[in-house]
């Protein structure tokens, strides 16, 4: 007879855990707002540009190696964050991110400031970026989509936050001076909350889900080896083209505003921020979506609102300022929603108990969709003549999706032995 121990008097942060539970997500979110600020590296390119004397390519380099490398982090750390530990991993990460901008604000040359801030800036993000989800993910079981979503939320509004605050201190002092003080200013706070990243013992549920889990006869069962599954090739291939199209959608998005549509560059600027507030509400609205349906139908949905944005734009003209907007809320819209599907849909398709490891191998997709997405979106207006003909393969790709999605991304049925 197994004996399940009592863990209703289980605290966390001081509070009783299902109450404090809740106060993981913001801070999950902080550890990853902090992290997002990879993606503000506009701010630091121009001035880093004008100072060192950079062109366009070599100023590209930091962010472009600090993508990469975070994407092979990523299934890396899965696979040690059981084992090292989430608070210990979460510390690691926090002073390998903190170190490479420390070091970065004293290089003087681009090839210094890529290693510094591409390579061990990029690192220090991988190996923290899958912590807060993991811990999201086990004390969620019961709402695990709406939990990861809203945890991912920080690195997607980072840079509405970290974006001004950088432009503010770089004004006031420089972007050596800026580059140091974040670096500091994140070792400390991720190290801080690194104390609070615990995982809930194994045999803990909350008290809604402990109750329905006493009514349910048959247990789930999940494919025993994710490379050997057909579910994961589907999830991979859609994480990829959601993260492609999006990527290439972001690359373009002023560009296309100023040239295509003829609007005003103050206005393009500002419509990027309304873009990432798309980017960012989006993860827990597709993640309580894919708690809630099948993550194939939800995929499909997303790749239809892609369709559709690419649908207005292919029809987009001069002056039509109201399209352009709406076809790029979408297009930011669906990229923060595949942050959520895919991290939801590995918790939903495999073993919730090997997620970091899982979600992990699952995230090589978007450092494909990210390093193709990138380097495709400079070259969109070179090799079609128009923006307006861009449109036209990425709805193609979101059609293949679609396909994709509707015949591979569902949860492999056990097989029967006789």
């Amino acid at each position: 007879m197994t004996i399940t121990p009592d863990t209703s008097a289980l605290k966390l942060l001081g509070l009783p855990a299902e109450r404090g539970r809740w106060l993981l997500i913001p801070l999950g979110m902080t550890v990853l707002l902090c992290l997002g600020t990879v993606y503000s590296w506009s701010v630091f390119r121009n001035p880093l540009a004008e100072q060192l004397n950079l062109s366009a390519t070599e100023s590209l380099l930091p962010y472009t190696v600090a993508l990469v490398c975070y994407a092979i982090l990523m299934p890396i750390a899965g696979f040690y964050i059981p084992r090292v530990g989430s608070r210990v991993m979460t510390a690691i990460g926090g002073i390998v991110v903190g170190l490479g901008y420390i070091l970065s604000s004293f290089a003087g040359n681009i090839v210094t400031i890529t290693l510094t801030y591409g390579a061990i800036g990029g690192i220090g993000v991988g190996i923290t970026y899958g912590v807060p989800m993991v811990v999201a993910a086990r004390w969620f079981p019961d709402k695990k989509g709406l939990a990861v979503g809203s945890t991912i939320v920080g690195f997607g509004l980072s840079p509405l936050i970290t974006a001004p605050l950088a432009q503010t201190l770089i004004d006031n002092y420089d972007v050596q001076s800026t580059l140091r003080f974040l670096g500091m200013a994140f070792t400390m706070i991720i190290l801080a909350i690194a104390t609070t990243m615990k995982l809930p013992p194994t045999c803990w549920q909350p008290t809604e889900k402990l109750s329905a889990a006493k009514k349910t006869s048959a247990p789930k069962t999940y494919p025993t080896t994710l490379l050997k599954s057909s579910s994961f090739y589907g999830l991979w291939i859609c994480y990829t083209i959601g993260t492609f199209v999006g990527l290439s959608a972001i690359g373009i998005s002023s560009s296309v505003g100023q040239e295509l549509i003829e609007i005003d560059p103050v206005l393009a600027a500002k419509s990027v921020a309304l873009f990432a507030l798309f980017n960012g509400l989006s993860r827990p609205l597709f993640g309580w979506l894919t708690d809630r349906f099948k993550p194939r139908y939800v995929a499909i949905g997303s790749y239809t609102l892609i369709l559709i944005a690419c649908i207005l734009m292919v029809n987009a003209g001069e002056g039509q300022v109201a399209t352009y907007l709406i076809a790029f809320c979408l297009f930011w819209f669906c990229l923060g929603g595949w942050l959520a599907i895919a991290p939801t849909s590995t918790l939903r398709l495999f073993n919730p108990e090997d997620y970091a490891q899982n979600y992990g191998i699952v995230f090589t997709a978007y450092g494909v969709g990210a390093l193709l997405g990138t380097l495709v979106a400079g070259r969109m207006s070179d090799w079609f003549g128009s923006y307006t003909y861009a449109f036209y393969p990425m709805a193609g790709l979101a059609i293949i999706g679609i396909v994709v999605a509707s015949f591979m991304l569902k949860r492999d049925r056990p097989k029967t032995t006789s």
